[in-house]
C-alpha cells in the first residue's frame, strides 16, 4: 500500500514539474455582439516586481470566419508606473490574399497571436495597457475577444 501511495506522489510531482511557468498576467476581454467598436478600449493592468527579468507579451485576437478583412489594426497605449505613455500600432494578419486563414481555426473561430519577445520593464509597479481598435470603420465586426498575457522568460 505504501509503495502505491509513493507511486502516486511521484507521478503527481512529475506531472506538476512538466508544466511550464504560469504567466505573470493573462486576461481576456470579450466584445459584445462580436463587435469591437471604436469607443470600446479594453484595459489590462500588469504588476511587475522583477525589473531584471525579460518578458514575452502575447496578444491573441479571436475572430469568426465571417470577419471580412485579411488583417486587423489596433493601437496599444502603454503607461508606466511613473506616468510615461506610449502608443504602438499593431497589425494582426488574419487571412492570406487568397482568403485562407493564417491562424488556428476551430469551427467558425480563427485565433491569431502576436508576440513581443525580450521585453524589459524598467520600473517596478503597475503598467497599464489599453487597446484601441484602429480600423477606419466605427466597428470591427466579427471580432470575438482579445487576450493579453505576459510571461517571464526563463533565465539562461
Amino acid at each position: 500500500m505504501k509503495a502505491l501511495k509513493n507511486s502516486w506522489i511521484l507521478i503527481l510531482l512529475v506531472f506538476l514539474g512538466s508544466c511550464g511557468d504560469a504567466p505573470l498576467y493573462n486576461k481576456s476581454y470579450s466584445f459584445a455582439n462580436n463587435s469591437w467598436d471604436q469607443d470600446v478600449k479594453p484595459v489590462f493592468i500588469v504588476n511587475v516586481s522583477d525589473t531584471t527579468a525579460s518578458y514575452t507579451a502575447q496578444i491573441t485576437i479571436r475572430t469568426t470566419t465571417d470577419y471580412g478583412y485579411n488583417n486587423l489594426w489596433f493601437f496599444v497605449h502603454s503607461k508606466t508606473p511613473g506616468g510615461e505613455v506610449d502608443r504602438l500600432p499593431v497589425e494582426v494578419k488574419i487571412a492570406n490574399p487568397d482568403g485562407s486563414w493564417i491562424g488556428e481555426t476551430s469551427g467558425t473561430i480563427v485565433e491569431n497571436t502576436v508576440y513581443f519577445r525580450n521585453l524589459k520593464f524598467p520600473e517596478k509597479g503597475s503598467y497599464t495597457f489599453t487597446f484601441e481598435q484602429g480600423i477606419t470603420e466605427q466597428s470591427a465586426k466579427n471580432v470575438m475577444d482579445i487576450s493579453y498575457a505576459v510571461t517571464k522568460n526563463p533565465t539562461k
